[in-house]
């Protein structure tokens, strides 16, 4: 299946900011890229890893804000590199599983950028399959450099909405027996009959707003109108925005996800070797720092995905991680949202510089 099409956005980086995209092979061959964003003057602490979700990209970290996540941290002093693992839309699209991505992705790009920048020592920042992916490699003890991670909306334990867990279930399953993949991009760009007869059906029930693609990432990905972020909390031009930024994930995701969310935490699906079958049955294999975040108006994984994993972390290793809970956000607008600069990107620099 070839990529679905979709308009180009451009990268909206300062202009004072140098961006580079390099290519990065996984452990298993994938091709991958990472994108080092460096800033006017030579960063003055070491490399930060940001890993984007599933069925985005790298560039999701750069809406059109006028201050970006990326921004603050190279206003910071940070070193940083985006990871477009398999996951992302600026790639062709596989049926992945966050196991490939555990073994194979994350610690390739580790290392790269170890070796990129003469660090012995990263930190991280992950966001939603990108944080469950990378959590795995971690509590797996592949990822021995990585001393402190800040995890954005689900980490170890997947907790959704009730209607979530029917879709997930019942739905996706008869889903997948028709189509490999599902796409937020079909509410501007339907690919054949049956994603125009599902975009349909979400205009339908998703009278939140006019932006086809908004409404079809709240249907895709959670329950709520919308279900990643809080309209009130994105402006106008990072909402249109967004159209370019959601396309393909395939249903071997939703698969892997459902039989998580079923058995409380995060489980292998693949057996590869070097990962667990279940990642909460022991004390996680490092000893890295974990920060988890969490948006209380979550409708995409709730909040109490993070507080369980927290909960779990004290029990093995009590004061060392830290769980922030965050009124007034959701899932994505803890990077996109118009306040997010002063509201959550301060907590997020505070941890990593700790």
């Amino acid at each position: 299946m070839t990529g679905t099409p979709r308009p180009d956005s451009p990268r909206t980086t300062r202009h004072d900011h140098v961006t580079e995209v390099q290519p990065l092979t996984a452990l298993d061959g994938r091709p991958l890229t990472l994108v080092h964003v460096q800033g006017r003057q030579p960063p003055t602490r070491g490399p930060v890893l940001v890993v984007h979700g599933a069925g985005v990209r790298a560039e999701l970290f750069r809406p059109p804000l006028r201050r970006t996540f990326v921004d603050a941290l190279i206003d910071d002093g940070w070193d940083v590199w985006l990871l477009n693992w398999r996951a992302s839309i600026d790639l062709a699209p596989v049926p992945w599983t966050l196991d490939q991505a555990a073994a194979y992705d994350h610690p390739a790009a580790v290392a790269r950028v170890l070796s990129a920048t003469g660090a012995d020592r990263l930190k991280a920042v992950v966001h939603c399959q990108g944080s469950t992916s990378f959590m795995m490699a971690l509590s797996a003890g592949l990822l021995p450099e990585v001393d402190t991670v800040v995890s954005n909306a689900v980490s170890l334990h997947p907790v959704v909405p009730r209607l979530s867990t029917f879709k997930i279930g019942r739905v996706a399953p008869v889903v997948g027996r028709l189509m490999p993949y599902i796409s937020p991009g079909w509410g501007d760009r339907p690919a054949g009959a049956l994603s125009r007869l599902m975009v349909w059906f979400v205009r339908a029930t998703h009278p939140e707003c006019r932006n086809s693609v908004c409404r079809m990432v709240s249907f895709t990905y959670g329950s709520g109108w919308p279900a990643l972020w809080s309209h009130a909390n994105l402006d106008e031009e990072t909402h249109d925005w967004i159209r370019g930024e959601f396309a393909e994930v395939p249903m071997t995701f939703f698969t892997q996800m459902n039989r998580c969310i079923q058995a409380g935490q995060l489980v292998s699906m693949e057996g590869i070797a070097g990962l667990p079958q279940s990642f909460a049955e022991k004390a996680p294999r490092t000893d890295a720092r974990i920060v988890l975040l969490a948006g209380e108006d979550n409708r995409c994984f709730l909040a109490e995905s993070q507080q369980r994993t927290y909960d779990f972390l004290e029990r093995h290793r009590p004061g060392r991680d830290s769980l922030h809970l965050l009124p007034g956000y959701g899932h994505l607008d803890v990077f996109l949202g118009r306040r997010a600069a002063d509201d959550t990107y301060p907590l997020i620099l505070e941890e990593l510089a700790r």
